[in-house]
């Protein structure tokens, strides 16, 4: 009887690997840092292009990209959980899209196919640069004293419940959103990755014993390729649109 043996790659064959320019030092560079910098790059490149066309009465091409990407965070996430006051957040959270956007992507480019983002570094930066961002959002709308009763003692419950709502309300707010946002970049991409690199050992160990039997794997393979190219859509939104709602509740506390 044979026994089909998967020789899975070892985590640290999935997630890390060697420095390639100045290991052993702080400016140490690997893939990762190579993923990031093609974000950013990618980043900066539309809209930095689209901006030498604005004269174009129709947009196309990179243009088209750029406006259609700075429409869609201005009217499906802006008006719609901070308001008209919040448009000077535009360029924000449109940047914080694609970059997060093209940082996942790279999960399902061939020759590369890992996620940054299942890397907590910068998933936990960008997490806490949003922390603080909506925390001095706050302060400056309301002022201290105010951003922090409207944030511990919600308007409209009993006196009796602040024992028990003041708490919840201080690690919420101040404690577990950062992690929460960080967590739950970060975990969704760890969990794509694992999943696709499963499939691909499972359809390469069977092509090579019985070519019939990696019919199956490899469809599957298929399928949740495209699904990690949607997920990773998805991520970018979410993280995106959590970071606008943040925001808007430190703009107009509830009444």
């Amino acid at each position: 009887m044979n026994v089909l043996a998967l020789d899975f790659p070892p985590v640290s064959h999935l997630f890390e690997w060697p420095d390639m320019l100045f290991g052993g030092t702080a400016y140490a560079v690997n893939k990762t840092v190579l993923i990031y910098l093609a974000a950013v790059a990618i980043t900066g490149a539309i809209f930095l292009l689209a901006g030498r066309k604005t004269g174009s009465l129709v947009p196309a091409g990179i243009q088209h990209v750029a406006e259609s990407g700075v429409t869609f965070i201005e009217e499906s996430v802006v008006m719609e959980t901070i308001g008209e006051e919040g448009k000077k957040f535009v360029p924000f959270l449109t940047t914080m899209f694609f970059f997060i956007l093209f940082s996942n992507i790279f999960e399902v480019v061939p020759g590369i196919q890992f996620p940054a983002n299942s890397r907590m570094a910068v998933p936990i930066t960008l997490a806490l640069v949003v922390w603080v961002i909506y925390n001095f959002v706050g302060i400056k709308a309301q002022g201290l004293g105010g951003y922090l009763k409207n944030s511990l003692f919600p308007p409209g419950v009993p006196v009796a419940l602040y024992l028990i709502v003041t708490p919840i309300e201080l690690v919420s707010t101040f404690v577990v959103r950062p992690f929460s946002l960080a967590i739950r970049l970060w975990a969704n991409m760890v969990a794509g990755h694992l999943l696709l690199v499963t499939f691909a050992v499972l359809t390469h160990t069977l092509w090579t014993s019985t070519y019939v039997g990696a019919v199956a794997p490899f469809a599957m393979l298929t399928l949740m390729t495209g699904f990690e190219i949607l997920v990773s859509v998805l991520q970018a939104f979410i993280f995106t649109i959590l970071t606008a709602v943040y925001i808007g509740g430190s703009l107009h506390p509830a009444h």
